[in-house]
């Protein structure tokens, strides 16, 4: 169970990507293509987490995997999800982030259509999974607030301790 191919694409605009050269993943069962022409924006992370999961790393194959599968309809999003998860095991993604992946990949298809054990499935999945991502977060930018300020600081001393204090001589007195 593996990839073959690496990922060679060609920027079409800020965000998408076209696949240039074909991907694909061999599992258990089933095999996957994933076809030159495609068109990808890797992974969809919302721009405040761009800092926790980027849009590519280590799950770029599985998430170019799974917008192909999800966008043909070549299995079911559960399955499409699944395959995911498996697929970013295999390719090395630690443990904690591909749950955070995973979570907010599972959250999207429970958005349509979502029957009352789904969300019990999701609630027990995802809430863990944005108290995981919301502490981080906040002390991130805590600290980049302090950052901020204490930097103003500097600025706002170096200001004051670089002025003269006499103004400099007119040129027209001295000759």
């Amino acid at each position: 169970m593996a990839f073959s191919g690496d990922v060679v694409v060609r920027q079409t605009d800020s965000r998408n990507w076209l696949l240039v050269e074909p991907l694909t993943y061999t599992g258990a069962r089933d095999r996957f293509t994933v076809p030159a022409g495609f068109d990808t924006d890797f992974a969809s992370v919302p721009r405040a987490f761009t800092w926790l999961l980027p849009r590519y790393g280590d799950y770029t194959k599985a998430a170019i995997l799974h917008d192909h599968l999800v966008d043909t309809g070549a299995v079911s999003r559960k399955d499409a999800d699944g395959i995911f998860r498996r697929a970013m095991r295999e390719l090395g993604v630690s443990v904690p982030r591909r749950f955070m992946i995973w979570a907010a990949v599972r959250l999207a298809s429970a958005m349509s259509g979502a029957t009352g054990r789904d969300w019990v499935v999701f609630v027990a999945a995802g809430v863990p999974a944005l108290l995981f991502v919301a502490l981080p977060a906040t002390v991130v930018q805590l600290f980049l607030l302090l950052f901020w300020a204490v930097e103003a600081g500097f600025w706002a001393g170096g200001r004051l301790a670089s002025r003269p204090q006499t103004p400099p001589a007119d040129p027209r007195r001295t000759a």
